[in-house]
């Protein structure tokens, strides 16, 4: 039955995180968001990978912290409260980029590439929109033809979080144009390793500056045999399950942007006075204050139910 009391081992990863975020941060995060500073955020993101916190809800028998998602969301709220850059591209490591790997891959894959994403070593992306495909992800233009031992990638992705400074990038081609859905398939790409890759634009954005988004342009880009994922033509489900299993990150993501807001103007609305008064006593401003704080209760009781119903296995949509 789920329980809305955290355990003492939640309650420590809650607070090594808030620490985290306090100490590691949140110094400088305004000027990472106005300068589009996205290495800065890489280097955070690898000292994440230091305290176990890349790999947050994997096994440890793939370097993983083996715990689950309600620890990755409980990580999520207390980033986000004081950087949305760093947030999104956690969450983009962990649930897009990696998911697919340690949930579709074989053996030999997980071994491969799950202990490097889980430590920081490498920072994961999720190549799926395309100019003309966005939320019809069937309608894909990207195609990937076997030649050999290698799959020759040709195609256009945008708005791929992380994407320039990624060294694991899941990719999504049509192999067989003529199935539709039915004919995508996923493939994991090295960009740093795999000729025929670019990154030819970043976006411009009007908040979470300090996370890149990239045009991404595939010209004759060669994927050994080896890195499909799963299987020819299983790549709508992949990217579909796994932008399920996301959503959890979005969540966390909103919710830790609304509490880190609702923090800010409570402590401000201590600090203002007119009339004599803090407005945090005025009335009208009072039960603006309530009426935020009862709402990201519930946003953060949802998400967190969601989060424990995938870890049991369970219906969370």
């Amino acid at each position: 039955m789920y329980n809305l009391q955290l355990s003492e081992e939640q309650e420590r990863i809650c607070q090594m995180v808030k620490e985290f975020a306090v100490n590691e941060v949140a110094p400088g995060a305004k000027e990472r968001d106005l300068n589009e500073d996205f290495l800065a955020t890489r280097d955070i993101l690898k000292k994440m990978g230091k305290l176990g916190l890349m790999g947050i809800p994997y096994a440890k028998e793939y370097g993983g912290a083996g715990l689950g998602y309600v620890e990755y969301a409980l990580a999520g709220f207390e980033l986000n409260k004081v950087d949305a850059s760093v947030g999104i591209s956690y969450s983009v490591h962990i649930s897009l980029g990696s998911g697919p790997i340690y949930n579709f891959g074989n053996e030999e894959q997980k071994q491969k590439y799950m202990p490097k994403l889980c430590s920081g070593e490498y920072i994961a992306a999720f190549g799926l929109t395309e100019p003309c495909a966005g939320s019809d992800a069937g309608a894909s233009q990207c195609t990937a033809v076997l030649q050999g031992d290698k799959y020759i990638l040709n195609g256009t992705k945008c708005f791929t979080t992380n994407g320039e400074f990624a060294d694991v990038i899941v990719v999504f081609a049509m192999t067989d144009p003529s199935q539709g859905t039915k004919g995508i398939s996923a493939f994991i790409v090295e960009p740093k390793n795999f000729p025929g890759i670019k990154f030819v634009k970043r976006e411009k954005k009007m908040g979470i500056r300090a996370s890149v988004q990239n045009v991404i342009e595939m010209e004759n880009l060669e994927v050994p045999k080896e890195n499909l994922l799963g299987k020819e033509g299983q790549g709508f489900k992949i990217a579909m399950a796994t932008l399920d299993c996301g959503r959890i990150g979005v969540a966390a993501h909103a919710t830790g942007i609304a509490k880190g807001a609702y923090e800010y103007a409570l402590n401000y609305s201590k600090e203002r006075v007119q009339f004599g008064k803090p407005i945090a006593k005025q009335q009208v401003i009072a039960f603006k204050l309530a009426d935020m704080y009862a709402k990201i209760e519930a946003a953060e009781a949802v998400t967190l139910k969601a989060a424990w119903s995938k870890d049991q296995h369970l219906p969370y949509g």
